[in-house]
């Protein structure tokens, strides 16, 4: 019997296991067609997730020295506060000697990112919300290879999908769904049931995190390889109902 892993994409490590396309022209690691409603892509771009890849910056020419500028001063000197004067306290100012007085009343927050900005761009897109939502992707192993990649997270994550949902204004707007953008498998895992296994263990994460329902926006018509937003006929599958019945846009929705 096979074994079945589920894999939370939080960093770097979870990353390297995002399956490629089934068509290469397309790669998961760099698109952003849902999360970039006005020029996003699904195209496979290389330099994303690979450094080396990346065409490389003539570097510009250092500026020529001026022999009659002044010798470069000190930003916090004053040419008005008296000799040997103390610098004042400024409580609107970015710093100060000590640092804020510790508080210990105060909630505590993390600060900064959680994913680092030399990480790959689609991983810094991924991560953006880990802090407040929690993962945005999970990849299914099956016997330790990837073997299905899901894209999901709230509604306000991804402006493609607010825009098909725009079209439809008896849709419910309150309270929003979360959103599962992309569904894809590898030629190999097709037809085993695996999808549907995510896609269940997908919407059980989202009950837990508080959702009510959770939409999706397939794209009829499309061949095979050429989306990762799955058919109608799949989410039927998947315990999703027709929302809205369109032959362009259709809108599936499970109530969770």
């Amino acid at each position: 019997m096979a074994e079945i892993r589920i894999v939370d994409i939080r960093d770097a490590e979870g990353f390297a296991r995002i399956p490629p396309c089934a068509d290469p022209g397309f790669d998961h690691r760099s698109c952003d067609y849902w999360e970039d409603g006005d020029r996003g892509s699904r195209a496979a771009r290389l330099s994303w997730w690979d450094p080396s890849a990346a065409p490389s910056k003539p570097s510009a020419p250092a500026p020529s020295a001026n022999p009659f500028a002044p010798p470069p001063r000190d930003p916090a000197f004053n040419p008005f506060a008296v000799a040997g004067a103390r610098t004042s306290f400024n409580p609107f100012g970015d710093d100060d000697d000590d640092g804020p007085a510790d508080n210990p009343f105060a909630p505590r927050r993390d600060t900064g990112p959680v994913i680092g900005a030399d990480q790959p761009r689609k991983l810094q897109l991924l991560g953006r919300g880990l802090r407040v939502f929690g993962t945005y992707a999970k990849v299914l192993e099956v016997d330790g290879r990837p073997a299905i990649y899901a894209q999901f997270g709230p509604l306000s994550a991804y402006p493609r999908a607010q825009r098909v949902r725009e079209l439809y204004p008896r849709l419910p707007a309150a309270p929003l769904p979360a959103v599962i953008t992309c569904i894809a498998a590898t030629p190999e895992a097709r037809g085993a049931g695996h999808a549907g296994t995510l896609v269940q263990a997908i919407c059980d994460d989202l009950a837990g995190r508080g959702f009510a329902a959770v939409e999706t926006y397939p794209e009829p018509g499309v061949r095979e390889n050429g989306t990762s937003a799955a058919t109608v006929d799949f989410w039927v599958r998947a315990g999703f109902a027709v929302a809205i019945d369109d032959p362009r846009f259709p809108v599936m929705r499970r109530e969770l």
